[in-house]
């Protein structure tokens, strides 16, 4: 029975779909001016276990995820810069180059996670009018009105306007007064636009649309209320993000979708938690962010990081350092080192027979003996590991029962294979195609050995260099309490 984390009530709630057997997700997609950090890849990896349990539970997906290529300010409120012309300007291309090399470069990233790419992907700027008819209809319904500088939404005549975040409305004003000098006219300081015009500051805004209050662009928060309703419906299942979304994006998306419907926007709200870098949030604004590109470039494999994200609750912040990456690549090698053995043992054909069937343990004979300590064993290793995920999403607890299953005695490599192969589904460490290190050649050794005798004589420079040519030839040494230790780059 799965039971998953309700941001909304604050709660662990058994989850059912609307639809029986059909799940209608949303996760919030990137602001594609940039590169995603791995902060923001640990909260697709969130998304990706709740997908893949969601199918190991029976369920058919229906996945959206957005991509924001227009409307995201920089202060993610209704200040700043159009991050999309930032990131324009910063490498002197067009606004529509920079969203098509950043989302080429964002699914990229993901597919080197080992990530799901969501069956729907919808950028904001296909949707532009879709979001037209929403504000058309959030004007009808009296939740909209118009100033000279843009179209906002009423926050004070949406009684529920605080349900997700739980924050008092008198606790965001000081945080609006740059708001409101952007726009006098607005008749509350939390009101967020729903359209700019181009005017003043966004005068030469590159990207515009026509639209029944002048020519101009779609807020940030409207494009997800339109596309989840144009390819979810309204409520759906389960929407996603980081927990940054909690107080601001996803206050005004319930906002904007329960006052234009009349209806829950979703059932289930998720968050999973920041990543950390010397304590302090990681996030491109703050240039405080380390891509997927640089950890490749260290030598660590992007699985070593999924590894690293999975050792961690998603609800819980987790300090990245390059020394707990390390830790998570050493036990990924460990881990692939044994399936690789688990494997070429059960290929040999000389295990003990048993009429025990490990793909469907349910429809046996009769058996006896070892094969009935062996039957429970498996079974009991299955259910635990169902219980793990079905318990919010329990990666940590999940990564406890793979290993229990690699060190069980009473299980032959026979029945620990399609085991360890079967939590790979939803673990997604590359079980199916995994190999333990290779033994390394005499001539790396070589180079090894003599870049540890120039760091005991303490020739830093050229110990370096010899790093470098041992990492260009296609292995790297990690310095340890008890010596080097030399592995081949993945």
């Amino acid at each position: 029975m799965l039971k998953l984390y309700n941001t909304l009530t604050r709660r662990k709630e058994i989850f059912k779909p609307l639809k029986k057997k059909t799940v209608g997700l949303y996760t919030c997609g990137p602001t594609v001016y940039n590169y995603a950090h791995i902060g923001n890849l640990r909260t697709y990896l969130f998304e990706d276990i709740l997908e893949r349990t969601l199918l190991r539970n029976g369920y058919r997906i229906k996945r959206v995820m957005n991509t924001t290529d227009v409307g995201h300010l920089t202060s993610d409120a209704d200040t700043g810069e159009d991050k999309m012309e930032k990131g324009a300007a910063r490498e002197g291309r067009t606004v529509w180059d920079i969203a098509r090399f950043y989302t080429k470069a964002f699914f990229r990233d993901i597919k080197e996670l080992n990530i799901r790419k969501p069956r729907h992907v919808a950028p904001a700027t296909k949707f532009i009018k879709e979001q037209v008819a929403l504000i058309k209809r959030l004007f009808k319904r009296r939740y909209a009105y118009e100033t000279s500088k843009a179209v906002y939404f009423d926050v004070s005549k949406f009684k529920r306007y605080t349900n997700l975040s739980r924050q008092k409305l008198s606790g965001k004003i000081a945080g609006a007064r740059e708001e409101v000098i952007a726009d006098p006219e607005k008749r509350n300081p939390q009101d967020f636009a729903l359209w700019f015009k181009l005017v003043g500051r966004f005068k030469n805004h590159i990207m515009r649309w026509p639209s029944p209050w002048g020519v101009g662009f779609p807020g940030w928060h409207i494009e997800c209320s339109a596309i989840s309703s144009a390819l979810l419906g309204q409520p759906f299942d389960i929407h996603t993000g980081g927990v940054d979304h909690i107080p601001l994006h996803h206050t005004n998306e319930i906002a904007q979708s329960e006052a234009a419907y009349g209806k829950p926007l979703a059932r289930f709200w998720l968050h999973g938690e920041f990543l950390a870098i010397d304590t302090k949030r990681m996030g491109k604004s703050e240039e405080n962010f380390i891509t997927l590109e640089t950890v490749k470039r260290k030598g660590f494999p992007p699985l070593a990081y999924r590894y690293f994200v999975l050792g961690t609750h998603y609800r819980k912040k987790l300090n990245f350092t390059w020394e707990a990456l390390g830790a998570a690549r050493r036990a990924l090698e460990k881990l692939y080192g044994a399936v690789e053995t688990i494997r070429g043992q059960a290929a040999k054909g000389n295990q003990r027979k048993s009429a025990f069937n490990y793909q469907r343990p349910s429809v046996n004979r009769k058996i006896s003996g070892h094969q009935l300590i062996e039957k429970s064993a498996f079974i009991s290793a299955q259910n635990k590991f169902n219980a793990a995920l079905d318990n919010d999403l329990n990666t940590p607890q999940a990564l406890a029962v793979l290993w229990e299953t690699v060190n069980d005695t009473r299980l032959s490599p026979r029945a620990k294979l399609p085991l360890l192969l079967s939590y790979d589904k939803v673990l997604g460490l590359g079980l199916k195609t995994a190999k333990k290190q290779a033994a390394v050649p005499a001539s790396i050794l070589k180079l090894v050995r003599a870049r540890e005798l120039c760091r005991t004589n303490k020739q830093f420079t050229h110990a370096d260099a010899l790093r470098v040519k041992i990492e260009g030839l296609g292995y790297r040494v990690e310095d340890t309490s008890s010596g080097p230790k030399v592995l081949k780059k993945r």
